[in-house]
């Protein structure tokens, strides 16, 4: 059994704010004394299911709790993604479709286990007692809240001032996430930061419907490899969870030096103790950032991928990118003869092709920036490339494939 001042210590590891700290103490005692663990809630708007880094600093929180024994259960919201959450929108977010929302919530119940203990874990949609309130459940759950306390809720807060519409059913968001916590009867809710004000909601609510109020934990955004922005795939900085070991490995060893430890705190689940020592390491120069990153890397590979192919991407990591050797076991790709003509190539459709960039735009950005190779040569332009027969394109530091021409 580990100690409640443990658990506390694994538990605050890397939060941005806890609400509050003593209630999660007795919150935890309680759970010692009567053997019994605490649920904890995560509330999952299935809008966006490609699950990356920065998506899974909460979910990683959970499995530490888990860990200690907790029961996670994990919202999808079926019923409230029809709505959409409008957290940091200038207007309101367009409703998804009943097929949307159930495609979606699939691939976010496929993707959290990768990260969570199924043992331990309950998926539930609220559909599954939202749809079932009546309309007198639905006025009585409104009196629980004013329009001056929606209103200071900075998205809405502004553009109340900027004289934009708000729709009325954009406020019933907040309060039937808020009903989830009721019907758990959750003992901690987790969330980013910019759940702010949907978490404490549901704290009020319970307290309104003779509950004890669950316990807020907020977890700070991630920036993503480019050290500025938070971790989004549209803005290309992102780290995937699903990404082969090498890209990973990689795109870790690619953040700036000052984000190492912010990493290990929140992408990892190493204890407290250890990450004091790291920063200490650190700050003292009492060790090489880039072999601490390689740890780093190494760590965050093998949660996904395990030990033997974080082990072979930090080999690949060394050969091709410090030692610049182009790998032996490169993947084949067949030109399409509609692609050529007289021996050249439009080059970005070729990489989208091949699977080496998502589009063309990023293709010639690419090559703008000096980042693909033929043959280890960098290609100037995007038009009229020549290529031939087992030649070797190279795009980033680890992208390869050989070209087959038949």
């Amino acid at each position: 059994m580990v100690s409640v001042d443990e658990q506390i210590k694994i538990i605050a590891k890397g939060a941005e704010e806890i609400i509050e700290v003593e209630e999660l103490r007795k919150k935890l005692e309680k759970s010692e004394k009567e053997g019994k663990p605490l649920t904890v809630k995560l509330g999952l708007d299935p809008s966006a299911p490609d699950i990356h880094l920065g998506h899974a600093v909460v979910l990683r929180k959970i499995r530490q709790m888990q860990d200690l024994g907790h029961r996670a259960v994990i919202i999808i919201g079926d019923f409230t993604g029809m709505i959409g959450d409008p957290t940091g929108r200038s207007k309101a977010r367009k409703p998804l479709s009943r097929e949307q929302v159930l495609q979606n919530a699939k691939t976010y119940e496929e993707q959290i286990f990768k990260i969570l203990d199924k043992d331990k874990t309950e998926v539930k949609f609220n559909s599954e007692w939202l749809s079932k309130l009546n309309f007198a459940d639905i006025i009585e759950l409104a009196s629980k809240c004013t329009v001056a306390r929606m209103l200071e809720r900075e998205d809405f807060q502004k553009r109340f001032e900027a004289h934009q519409s708000i729709s009325l059913h954009e406020f019933f968001y907040p309060l039937m996430q808020g009903y989830d916590s009721i019907v758990l009867e959750s003992d901690i809710e987790l969330g980013g930061t910019e759940q702010r004000f949907n978490i404490l909601m549901g704290r009020s609510l319970q307290k309104d419907y003779g509950q004890e109020s669950q316990v807020a934990i907020f977890m700070p955004l991630l920036e993503g490899t480019d050290g500025v922005d938070k971790m989004s795939k549209s803005l290309g900085n992102y780290i995937g969870i699903y990404e082969p070991a090498e890209d990973m490995y990689g795109k870790v060893m690619s953040i700036p030096d000052d984000l190492i430890i912010k990493y290990f705190e929140l992408a990892t689940d190493i204890h407290p103790d250890e990450l004091t020592f790291k920063r200490e390491q650190l700050e003292k120069d009492n060790v090489n950032p880039r072999d601490m990153k390689m740890e780093l890397a190494r760590e965050i590979t093998t949660l996904y991928h395990g030990r033997d192919k974080a082990m072979k991407a930090e080999e690949y990591f060394k050969s091709v990118v410090q030692r610049k050797e182009i790998p032996e076991d490169i993947s084949e790709f067949v030109v399409s003869p509609d692609m050529i003509v007289n021996g050249v190539v439009d080059m970005p459709p070729l990489m989208v092709a091949a699977g080496l960039t998502s589009s063309n735009s990023e293709g010639r950005r690419l090559i703008e920036q000096g980042g693909v190779k033929i043959n280890s040569i960098p290609v100037r332009d995007h038009k009229d490339v020549f290529i031939k027969h087992n030649d070797i394109l190279q795009v980033g530091k680890r992208k390869f494939v050989r070209l087959v021409i038949e």
